[in-house]
């Protein structure tokens, strides 16, 4: 079955443009020309991943991005921007969008960016129990289950974005390990970010507010200062 896309974009001939490519490509494209559009229909139908462009009439994209995240819409996030501007693609990736890319930019890179996204977001069915249980990843009281997606904190279930959630996986792998800002733009966003690691910055704050009792005093994810971030169980120091 083909993964669905919603393509949100008030230019029409890009729009033409990305709808074309990505259907040659083999996704089932809806489309969306202004924010509020945009809002109801993902808000209303379940898609794979969501192509959002930054300014939009109605209602432009960071609130578009900001209200589906309130609502608990956890989709896959693709911002498009015409600016070349790091407040607006940080202040995206606050509101929760997952990843970006700046205008001019080809079709290919769109779909190579969304392909790369779904791959690494793709859920698939839960396993029996026990090979559930066997393949857990457990620090402290956080539980997260690779196969399924899951993750849960005192047993409640997390709301995590795609980005959010391999971000910690990551971590949780490699517990107990230094991991540089830019090893983590590597692992997990899989492509080069040219340095922009307030990017890793960003998505670590979001993690500790979800995670952590007190995020002024991090006891899972722990900055190591001059080199990056590392996850511990609580109660150990560094």
């Amino acid at each position: 079955m083909a993964q669905k896309l919603l393509v949100v974009d008030d230019e029409e001939s890009i729009m033409q443009l990305l709808q074309y490519n990505l259907e040659q490509a083999g996704f089932e494209v809806t489309t969306a020309m202004d924010g509020r559009t945009a809002l109801d229909t993902a808000s209303q139908e379940s898609f794979d991943l969501i192509v959002l462009d930054l300014m939009l009439p109605e209602m432009d994209g960071l609130e578009v991005c900001k209200e589906l995240r309130r609502n608990k819409v956890t989709t896959p996030i693709l911002m498009l921007t015409a600016k070349d501007d790091e407040f607006d693609k940080v202040l995206g990736l606050e509101l929760g969008a997952d990843d970006y890319l700046t205008k001019p930019f080809s079709p290919r890179e769109v779909t190579a960016r969304v392909r790369a996204i779904l791959r690494r977001s793709h859920t698939q069915a839960p396993p029996e129990k026990q090979e559930q249980e066997e393949k857990k990843m457990t620090v402290g009281d956080v539980v997260l289950f690779p196969d399924n997606y899951e993750a849960y904190l005192l047993e409640e279930q997390m709301e995590l974005t795609p980005k959010e959630f391999e971000l910690l996986m990551y971590l949780m792998t490699n517990k107990g390990r230094v991991m540089t800002r830019d090893q983590l733009l590597n692992s997990v966003w899989n492509y080069d970010f040219v340095g922009d690691t307030r990017i890793v910055d960003v998505h670590i704050s979001h993690l500790r507010e979800k995670i952590e009792p007190n995020t002024k005093k991090p006891v899972y994810i722990k900055t190591v200062r001059g080199l990056g971030y590392k996850m511990e169980e609580p109660g150990r120091s560094l």
